[in-house]
This record gives C-alpha cells, sequence and structure tokens, in this order.
C-alpha cells in the first residue's frame, strides 16, 4: 500500500495540472455583468393598450426594443404609425404565454449566469484588451426560430426560448422536431447559455472567411474557433465546447488515430472545395457518413481543434491572437499531425 499512494498521487498531481490549464488571474480586471430582463418586461405588456405599453418599454429598453421588433419579430421599427408593430407584438404576446410561463419559471434567477459571464468576459478582456465587449446583456423569449444568442450594436442578447431544457413540450412535439431535431435540441440546456454567448463572442471578434476554403483549412480554422472558446471556458467539458454528447466525446478521443485514417485514405477529399463533401463533416448532423453510428457530426471541426492544439503543443508562447491570424496551410504544415 505504502509503494502505490505515492504514483496515485503522482497520477492526481498530473491531472489536476492538465485540468488546470494555466488559466490566467483575472480577479483585479474591473468588469462586472447585470442581466437586464426584457423577456419580463415585454411580457407584462397589456394586450389592451399595446401602445402605450411599447413606447414605455422602449423607454425602459431604448437599446433592444426596437431590434427586437424588427429582427426577432419580424415588424417595422416602432413609430407613432407602426400598426405591424403593434400587431405583431400583440399576436406574440397572446401565442406565446403558455411557453412564457414555462420558461421563466426555469430562469426566475439569472446570478448564476451572471457570475459564468463575468469571468469569461474578464478572459476575453485578458487575451484581447482592445476588444469591445457588449455594453448591456439582455434576455428575451422569442419565437421558436429565433436565436438562442445575438450581438446587437448594443446588447449580448439570450433568447431563452432555447434554453427550455431537452425535453421541454415543444422541442419534442412534432413541429419542434421538424425545426430542431433531436441531436439538435438535446443542447437546449441552460448550460449551453455560456458556451453560445462566447461563440458569438469568437466570431464577433474574428470574422469565419473559411469557406471556399480546402476542407483540411476549413477543419483547422473552425478548429481555432474552439480552441478560443476553451480560452473563454477553460474549466468547460470538452462536450460542452463542441456540443457533442459524452459517448461521442469518448468516442472520438478513443478512435482519434483511427478518424485521422479515414481521411488518409480519403486524401483528395481533405482538399476538396466541393461544398456537397465538406458538409458531411462539418456541421451539425447525427453522425459522420462513412464512419460508425457512433461517430458525431461535425467531425471535421474535431479534428482540426487536434490539429491546433498540437500545433500549441509545439509553440507554447503563441497569443490567442497569433493563432486566430495565423494561416490554416501553415498550421497544418507545421504540426505534422500524426495521432495513434
Amino acid at each position: 500500500m505504502k509503494k502505490i499512494v505515492p504514483i496515485l498521487l503522482i497520477i492526481f498531481v498530473a491531472n489536476a495540472c492538465k485540468n488546470n490549464k494555466n488559466i490566467p488571474d483575472v480577479s483585479k480586471i474591473p468588469i462586472t455583468v447585470s442581466i437586464e430582463r426584457f423577456d419580463k418586461a415585454f411580457f407584462s405588456l397589456d394586450t389592451n393598450n399595446i401602445v402605450p405599453g411599447l413606447f414605455k418599454l422602449n423607454q425602459q429598453f431604448p437599446y433592444f426594443t426596437n431590434d427586437f421588433i424588427t429582427n426577432i419579430l419580424g415588424a417595422e421599427p416602432l413609430s407613432d404609425t407602426s400598426k405591424i408593430a403593434f400587431e405583431a407584438s400583440r399576436q406574440f404576446l397572446s401565442s406565446y404565454w403558455p411557453a412564457k410561463d414555462s420558461i421563466e419559471r426555469k430562469f426566475e434567477k439569472m446570478d448564476w449566469l451572471e457570475k459564468e459571464l463575468q469571468q469569461s468576459f474578464k478572459l476575453v478582456k485578458y487575451y484581447f484588451p482592445k476588444y469591445q465587449l457588449p455594453p448591456k446583456v439582455v434576455t428575451f423569449i422569442g419565437p421558436f426560430d429565433a436565436p438562442g444568442v445575438a450581438i446587437t450594436q448594443y446588447t449580448l442578447a439570450i433568447g431563452l426560448q432555447i434554453y427550455a431544457g431537452k425535453n421541454f413540450s415543444f422541442y419534442t412535439s412534432m413541429q419542434g422536431q421538424e425545426m430542431y431535431p433531436t441531436y439538435i435540441s438535446r443542447r437546449f440546456e441552460p448550460s449551453y447559455i455560456r458556451v453560445n454567448c462566447m461563440k458569438a463572442i469568437s466570431e464577433d471578434l474574428f470574422a469565419d472567411k473559411s469557406d471556399n476554403k480546402p476542407l483540411i483549412e476549413q477543419m483547422i480554422e473552425k478548429g481555432k474557433y474552439w480552441y478560443l472558446l476553451n480560452q473563454f471556458l477553460p474549466e468547460a467539458d470538452d462536450s460542452l465546447i463542441t456540443g457533442f454528447t459524452q459517448k461521442q466525446t469518448e468516442w472520438c478521443k478513443k478512435n482519434e488515430g483511427l478518424i485521422w485514417g479515414y481521411f488518409l485514405q480519403t486524401n483528395n477529399e481533405l482538399y476538396t472545395i466541393d461544398p456537397d463533401i465538406i458538409k458531411n463533416y462539418i456541421g451539425d448532423a447525427p453522425s459522420t457518413t462513412g464512419m460508425p453510428d457512433a461517430s458525431p457530426g461535425n467531425i471535421g471541426q474535431w479534428v482540426g481543434w487536434q490539429i491546433v492544439k498540437s500545433y500549441i503543443d509545439k509553440n507554447p508562447s503563441i497569443t490567442p491572437l497569433q493563432l486566430m491570424t495565423t494561416d490554416a496551410k501553415k498550421i497544418f504544415e507545421e504540426t505534422k499531425y500524426k495521432p495513434r
């Protein structure tokens, strides 16, 4: 027993160091997050007095009300003659009231999310001090086809209708499944709010310019985003970063060498620019065609992430900014990725 304990201690320390990921100390960065509940204010409107109600709402949320009416409800901007805006708001209030009740019960308090976003915002500022974070964070409830996160001119807006829990009645309904199959709606959990917020910020920091590039370059370019996301969410499980199930994540890690071998066997596909081939490896899907059913969709981005991590291992002093602006072809050629 005396011989086993030191070995276990070494393993524990090694794992602790691995999990620590050298998270920077951001405690002194002066950022606080206070979530403003546009959803509650909007659904407190009286449908019989919608016009004065909307103008009062606009006084309370001048930085978001028109964005919500035009971009979420698809109506015209608010004005004295905005009949379409008034009617669209009235209809939405009436038709979504039952869903609103269920969703707001789930999100009665948001202090947990404020703390999570505050930590991630500080990390964004640490790595990218010149980036202007959205000055406001607001929550809304929109139609079920509205985005779960959107960055507007003044806000980071969170659509709670996409985070009601994977067993929420609409998601499991026939209409809901047509809109969001289970492999997508299973991620409609509160735990994905912070992840999706930081994805939006990552894409706001660096526009994705990988379209029309060869598959391998798109894989790496998109893999960069998961690496960056991991810097903003250093304690998040890989399954949250990728959106894979835990089993899919374990399958990928266990079969990394075989996955790469599959790509090497189809060598021409690595350099293809054919969008029909590329979409088999990049983008949401229940699994990857040509691979076992246990595989996840979007396997290409996962492989790209592993290549990026290999590049970082060989270049430990590189900053996130340097990584994101490094050519994908250069990363691939210098990494000489050869997983076992």
